[in-house]
């Protein structure tokens, strides 16, 4: 099996009217759900930026910390969720599931090979 990123970006979802939230995360609690008991299902969340509190930032390679977002202002993650499928087209199927529910496009990508995992 393959572990994939399924993941949005910080913004991806501020179409969505403010009350039409509860049903996008009863949808979306519904699909993780659902890759739960297909077995599928390794890690996700949401990533949080406007609590007001500075929980995240970039460690340069001199180990300065900096609050906020790196140089060139890179996307951020808004959500992410980790499947471990057999094939592209499932992390695909298992994308789209999650794109209709959260109502917003989903990048997919494979984690690297590592041996030793």
């Amino acid at each position: 099996m393959t572990q994939y990123l399924i993941s949005f970006e910080k913004g991806a979802m501020d179409h969505i009217p403010a009350e039409d939230f509860p049903d996008v995360g009863r949808a979306a609690h519904a699909v993780i759900q659902e890759t739960k008991r297909a077995g599928v299902y390794v890690y996700g969340g949401g990533l949080s930026y406007d609590d007001g509190d500075v929980e995240w930032g970039v460690v340069a390679t001199d180990g300065t910390v900096a609050d906020g977002p790196g140089p060139g202002g890179k996307e951020l993650i808004g959500g992410l969720t980790i499947v471990d499928v057999p094939t592209r087209e499932a992390a695909l199927e298992w994308a789209a599931k999650i794109a209709v529910a959260c109502r917003c496009a989903q990048d997919v990508r494979k984690f690297g090979f590592d041996p030793e995992r």
